[in-house]
This record gives structure tokens, sequence and C-alpha cells, in this order.
């Protein structure tokens, strides 16, 4: 005899994984990964994640006086005579002798990206490219190639 199919005995075992799925799927939307730093909007991500991460990163090489600040301004280079203005990062450090400018043009961290920086109070005269073969730029490579940039200009160590 062919086997007999009852309607409810067919839905009863149809719920019964999808009741068990469900505490599952609750679970794992419970558990979400929360929004990486980086997908913030730029303007946020730099005045919120960047910036205080950076403060901290020069509190770590015992440098407790720098001033960084956030602004879109023109670049102040004296070979650049570009009317627009970018978004920059403008820091300063040690009584305001050792300055540095990061510069933003397309207010994106994945973008282009340049540096500058100056000492005793000068205006600087070049601007460097700044982190051109990163693809994705997350907080910490941004925080870690700034700190190592400064450190090259053996600003932060006895190296």
């Amino acid at each position: 005899m062919p086997e007999e199919t009852n309607p409810h005995t067919q839905e009863a075992t149809s719920e019964q994984p999808q009741a068990a799925q469900s505490p599952a799927k609750a679970a794992k939307a419970k558990k979400e990964k929360p929004p990486a730093p980086e997908d913030k909007p730029f303007t946020e991500f730099i005045e919120q994640e960047y910036l205080p991460a950076l403060k901290t990163a020069f509190a770590h090489q015992g440098i407790d006086d720098v001033e960084v600040t956030f602004a879109k301004e023109k670049i102040q280079i004296p070979s650049l005579s570009s009317p627009n203005k970018c978004w920059q990062v403008i820091g300063s450090f040690f009584n305001g002798q050792r300055q540095f400018n990061i510069y933003f043009p397309d207010e994106d961290i994945n973008k282009q990206k340049a540096f500058s920086f100056a000492t005793n109070g000068a205006k600087p005269s070049i601007m460097e490219s700044f982190m051109i073969d990163e693809r994705k730029v997350t907080l910490d490579l941004l925080v870690f190639y700034t700190m190592q940039r400064l450190n090259a200009q053996k600003w932060l160590g006895w190296n």
C-alpha cells in the first residue's frame, strides 16, 4: 500500500525545525558585529575615532601637549596655489615647535591622502603622498602610519 500522508503530521514536522531554528537565528541576529569605525561618515570617523586614537598614541609616546584639530581649510604650502579647501588634520606638539598636517582632498580615508610638516612656527614647504599603498585603510593603520611618519622625522623617540 502506498504511504498515506497526513497533512497534520506533515505540518507538525515542518514546524518543528523552524521553531528550533528561530532561537538560533535570533541569537545570531543579536550577535551581529557592530559596524566598523571606518564605516562611519568621513567627518564623524575623523572626529570621533581618529583624533582620540591619535591623542592616545601620542600619550603612549609620552607626549601630552599634542593639539589636534580637524578643519576644512586651504592648503598652506606656498608652492601650491589652489583656491580649494580640503579637510585636514592639523597637529602640533612640543609647545607648537612641531606641526604636521594630513590632507584628505577627496573626503574619504581610502582615497588620496597627503602629509606635510614644519618646525618652529614655519609653514610647511613640501607636501608628500601618504599611505599610497594601502587599499583599505583602518583606524589602526591610519594611526600607525601617522606615528611612523612623525617618527621618521625623529620627532618621537631616541632613534
